[in-house]
């Protein structure tokens, strides 16, 4: 089963590089500056596994913990890190210049449910023939969808006019 992790490899015991490392004890008490040989040394006296934990300082540090479990933990608080995480969607309305009141009512209730939710909108007004002559009709859809739910979002990308479309993306407030 191959897994698309995107988590720090940590190097141990033999893919250590530096000549002299700093080491740790895993209550995290400093014991001193060792070759790497005597440090390899001491983590195989102990049953355990020397860990480069911090390998851009000089010289690196290193723990002599139980590689194995140090990769469980580490796992296991990256994923209560990604459960912490709020995962924002994109959602899109699409109009019309010359939508109905019913139809415009209808969308924006969608907007409000969405923002409510917690996810982004994108807002696209599409023009088609010689609507392409009421890009004004669109701008003020435009400005009326931003009055219609300023209590609840703020404006993310304003307006633009890309080819025969107007788009703007509405987010919610930030939490405090």
């Amino acid at each position: 089963m191959s897994r698309n992790v995107s988590f720090k490899k940590y190097r141990y015991n033999r893919q250590i590089r530096s000549d002299r490392v700093m080491i740790v004890k895993e209550d995290g008490k400093m014991l001193g500056t060792f070759t790497l040989q005597d440090a390899l040394n001491k983590a195989r006296e102990a049953d355990l596994d020397l860990v480069e934990i911090s390998p851009n300082n000089n010289p690196p540090i290193c723990k002599i913990i139980d590689y194995g479990r140090f990769n469980y933990m580490q796992e296991k608080k990256r994923k209560e890190a990604k459960k912490q995480q709020k995962v924002s969607q994109l959602k899109e309305i699409k109009m019309r210049p010359k939508t109905d009141v019913h139809d415009y009512n209808f969308k924006i209730k969608h907007i409000r449910e969405f923002i409510t939710k917690g996810n982004k909108v994108k807002v696209t007004i599409r023009f088609k023939g010689r609507e392409m002559s009421f890009i004004g009709l669109g701008r003020q859809q435009i400005e009326k969808i931003t009055n219609d739910t300023k209590d609840i979002a703020k404006v993310d990308i304003p307006s633009r006019l890309e080819g025969r479309q107007l788009h703007m993306t509405l987010g919610p407030f930030k939490k405090k």
